[in-house]
């Protein structure tokens, strides 16, 4: 006697039950993060590139008399929207120091006796930003009948066309750190069983950060001779930049497991790269991502690379605290995350009740 064919399951379903085993709500749920994602990242390029506007760029005003770079100074503050931020000093020589320093973005050295007056700019704050300041006082200039003559006083290196290979650099550091991260995640599971594999993983990462650093500065400059500058100074920023980047993925990886990747790119780079003041300095950028870019690491890591290539190191103090902040809170919540699951476990392996589906791996780890 013939026995019956069993049904097969899905034939019994349907097409809606084929689609209900082939795609599990979590997978629905990851789908739609990585829509909302994308929608993100095109808001946000779009929204700070979209439409570069001056806003109140730091400009020194020097003039043999104070009375007439004071009046000048007040003429570009009264400019319609406040494309500048002018402030009088001294004389030239304080105004280049201001320059050097990063005080300001640029120094209108007025002459009373001629008609010509002088416009130092610093290209390697950023071609585009040094451009919109010589425009806007080329402007005035024109409007009262004088002329004026620009002196690029730190002008960028022959191999960093418009002073991007700063910010190029510091997005491949940043993507290098993240990605590390989440490698060692998706080797050895989202979430470090113990508070040694934690460190193990951080360890990991700061010999990551090393070499990526060092490896990064050595391409910049002596194998393209892109970046000048102290390659020492850059090989410091760099292993601090992927180290703080691929902290904070860690992180987000011991809060949020898997996700915490995605979380971890919605921050460096939906946030991160389009407020860095690489394409356009701060003075550029739309308010929000003005505000938020010195305090994400691209933004730090960029202005801090200018600083050693073009301004001797100067005003560097800042983004190094930003960057050292990200990656002592990312190692203590992934220490921390560590921590508290470890105990967790011990806690249902002492009552008895199971630990979830990634219990035995755990186990095991801590044996």
């Amino acid at each position: 006697m013939t026995q019956p064919t069993p049904a097969d399951p899905g034939q019994s379903g349907g097409f809606l039950a084929e689609i209900k085993d082939a795609v599990t709500t979590r997978a629905a749920l990851l789908v739609l993060g990585v829509l909302a994602l994308q929608l993100a990242f095109i808001t946000s390029y779009v929204g700070a590139f979209h439409h570069p506007k001056p806003s109140e760029i730091p400009i020194a005003v020097a003039a043999p008399a104070a009375p007439i770079a004071e009046q000048t100074a007040k003429q570009l503050s009264a400019l319609p929207g406040k494309p500048l931020d002018p402030r009088a000093v001294q004389d030239e020589a304080t105004a280049l120091r201001q320059i050097q320093n990063r005080d300001v973005d640029g120094a209108l050295i007025v002459d009373p006796a001629g008609t010509t007056d002088k416009l130092l700019v610093a290209s390697g704050a950023g071609a585009s930003l040094s451009q919109a300041v010589e425009q806007i006082v080329g402007v005035v200039e024109k409007t009262q009948g004088r002329t004026v003559r620009v002196v690029d006083v730190a002008p960028t290196a022959a191999g960093d066309a418009r002073g991007l290979s700063s910010f190029y650099l510091v997005v491949g550091w940043c993507v290098g750190g993240y990605l590390c991260a989440a490698i060692l995640a998706i080797s050895a599971g989202a979430r470090p069983a113990n508070v040694h594999r934690a460190v193990i993983r951080l360890g990991a990462l700061l010999v990551y950060s090393i070499a990526a650093g060092l490896l990064g500065a050595v391409i910049a400059d002596p194998v393209l001779g892109a970046l000048p500058g102290s390659i020492w100074a850059l090989w410091g920023l760099g292993t601090l930049v992927v180290f703080a980047v691929g902290a904070i993925t860690l992180a987000f990886q011991g809060l949020a497991g898997v996700v915490g990747i995605g979380l971890a790119i919605l921050l460096v780079v939906v946030l991160g790269n389009p407020s860095a003041g690489g394409a356009y300095p701060y003075p550029l950028l739309p308010p929000f991502w003005k505000a938020i870019g010195p305090w994400l690491p691209p933004g730090a890591g960029t202005y801090a690379a200018r600083s050693i290539a073009y301004f001797k190191g100067n005003d560097i103090t800042g983004p190094l605290l930003v960057l050292s902040g990200w990656a002592v809170l990312g190692s203590a919540i992934t220490l921390a995350c560590a921590a508290s699951r470890r105990g967790k476990a011990g806690a249902a392996v002492g009552s008895g009740l199971p630990e979830g589906p990634d219990a035995l791996p755990e186990r095991e780890a801590v044996r």
